[in-house]
This record gives structure tokens, C-alpha cells and sequence, in this order.
């Protein structure tokens, strides 16, 4: 019998023993594949968001900085937004000859080469993507849905600086402007109003998920065509950026760069849209004002 009870003893320390060591194997497990997810979800890159206007030679200075290329890494810029793209590229290029010696090349691209894939590898293995000014909608029709967009993505992921300027602004967000009103047919810079369901948007690069970019911000004065994007999608923040001036994006965290201001609008409070000509009204909302070099989190 005694016997017997010291089988049993050792076996149930036996199982013990290897229950903790399943389970600690188990916690251990579940941490590193947590940690990795999100480790795979946030991006080893940054984005360097321009107002749209002037850049000075000291704002390009910085995005160099920020993208801290070395001796081998080369510059991509893709002009698809404007209507004059080689006109676009020359103007940038003029500038970064002087300012770096990294080799800058131009990747216009159009529906016959958006599926080449050494084209659009080498969209990837760039450390900086610079995109022009324009149209955004006239670029996110060229890259929508193709390798393109994937290899920016990827870029920014893997570590690469994306950086652009008005258009190139609009379309770092997950919801871009396009700067059409669905109220009304005529094109304006500027909104007159604020109304609900006026706001067009559509899909753009996401890899600002939880912001909303409009560009030539105080210049052009886009408070109302921002506030309706608040409108739209309450949980954004809104961003505004003016010209000449421009964000560092690190993640969640947002550094402002050049010469002018950059507007936050956020958290807003009892929406109210009324059936009287799509009025609408917001009880409290936040707002805030940041200058070169000052920093804010977004969530």
C-alpha cells in the first residue's frame, strides 16, 4: 500500500511539474506572438507631411534628416497628381541636387507600368518616397488597388520616410479629402458652409489611420471643409496643415516643422445633424494650435 502511495505522489508531482511548465510555456508563448503582432502592425517608418506652398531650403533639410539616408539609399519621387509631372519632378530635384547627393529618380507611373514589378520594387526599396503636389484623386486613381500602393506601404513599413506636399498631403490618410462637395456641383478651394453629407472622400494610402489630413490650411481657409470631416468620422483627429509647414509623423506622435501653424480639431461632442439643409450643430469640440517644433499624440 505504501508503495502504491508513493507511485501515486510521484506520478501527481510529475503532472504538476509539467502543467506549470505547459502553462508558463503557453504565457510565454502568447507574449512573444502578442509582442510580434504588434510589432508587425506599427511601422518602422515616418511620414513627413507638407502643408503644400514653399519649401524652404531648411524644411527639406529636415526631411533629409528625418529620413536619415545613407551613401547607397535613393530618393523616388512619384508625380502622379499633377498635370505636369516632369515639371513637378524637375522643380524637386532642382532643389535636392543642392542639398544632398543621394541619386533622385522619377517613377511616373500609368495603368500600362502600375503591374511592373521591378518598378514597383523599386518603389519599395526606396528610404524616401517624395509625392507631388496636384490632384490627389488623379494619383490615388493611378495606385488604387495596385503594387504601387502595396510597395509605399510595404516601404513605410519596413523603415522608409513617405513624405508629400498638398495632394501628396491628402493622400497619407486612410479617409482622403478629394475636395469635392457632394452638395454642390462646382468645384471650390474653400468651403462656405458646413453641413453634413456635403463632405466627398475616398480611399487613400492608409497609412494614417486615425487622422484626417487637409492641406493650404490657413491660406485657404479650410476650418469648415475640416470641421465636416470631423462631421463625418467623429473618432478622427483632425489635422490642418498650413503651407510651408509641414508634420513629422513617428507613429503616434506628431512633431510640426516650417515656417507656419498647423490646426488640431478633435473629440466632438453632441453631433446634432438637422433635416433643415443638412445644418448641423456640435456642442464642444477640441482645438488646438502647434508651431515648429511643438508635439502632439494622436491615438
Amino acid at each position: 500500500m505504501d508503495s502504491y502511495n508513493k507511485y501515486n505522489n510521484v506520478r501527481y508531482m510529475k503532472n504538476k511539474f509539467l502543467f506549470r511548465f505547459s502553462s508558463n510555456q503557453f504565457i510565454a508563448f502568447l507574449f512573444l506572438f502578442i509582442f510580434n503582432c504588434l510589432q508587425a502592425q506599427t511601422p518602422k517608418g515616418k511620414l513627413f507631411i507638407i502643408g503644400g506652398g514653399d519649401r524652404s531650403d531648411a524644411l527639406m533639410k529636415q526631411v533629409l534628416t528625418v529620413a536619415e539616408l545613407s551613401k547607397k539609399d535613393y530618393i523616388v519621387v512619384l508625380p502622379m497628381s499633377s498635370e505636369e509631372p516632369d515639371s513637378s519632378f524637375i522643380f524637386f530635384k532642382t532643389q535636392m541636387v543642392t542639398l544632398t547627393s543621394n541619386p533622385i529618380v522619377m517613377l511616373n507611373f500609368n495603368a500600362a507600368t502600375a503591374q511592373n514589378k521591378v518598378l514597383t520594387d523599386s518603389v519599395q526599396k526606396a528610404k524616401l518616397i517624395f509625392i507631388s503636389g496636384g490632384d490627389q484623386s488623379r494619383f490615388m486613381n493611378v495606385v488604387q488597388n495596385t503594387p504601387i500602393k502595396t510597395a509605399i506601404q510595404k516601404a513605410y513599413e519596413n523603415g522608409s520616410t513617405i513624405s508629400g506636399t498638398s495632394a501628396g498631403a491628402a493622400v497619407m490618410s486612410e479617409k482622403m479629402i478629394t475636395g469635392n462637395q457632394k452638395l454642390q456641383k462646382v468645384y471650390s478651394g474653400t468651403f462656405d458652409n458646413i453641413r453634413y453629407d456635403n463632405l466627398e472622400t475616398s480611399e487613400g494610402l492608409g497609412l494614417l489611420k486615425t487622422a484626417v489630413i487637409d492641406q493650404h490650411f490657413l491660406k485657404r481657409n479650410r476650418y469648415n471643409r475640416l470641421l465636416s470631416a470631423l462631421v463625418e468620422f467623429p473618432t478622427l483627429t483632425g489635422i490642418g496643415i498650413d503651407e510651408a509647414t509641414a508634420i513629422i509623423v513617428r507613429n503616434n506622435q506628431i512633431e510640426v516643422a516650417g515656417e507656419s501653424e498647423v490646426i488640431v480639431v478633435k473629440n466632438p461632442k453632441g453631433i446634432i445633424k438637422s433635416k433643415n439643409n443638412n445644418l448641423i450643430s456640435i456642442e464642444k469640440l477640441e482645438m488646438s494650435i502647434y508651431t515648429a517644433g511643438q508635439k502632439f499624440n494622436i491615438k
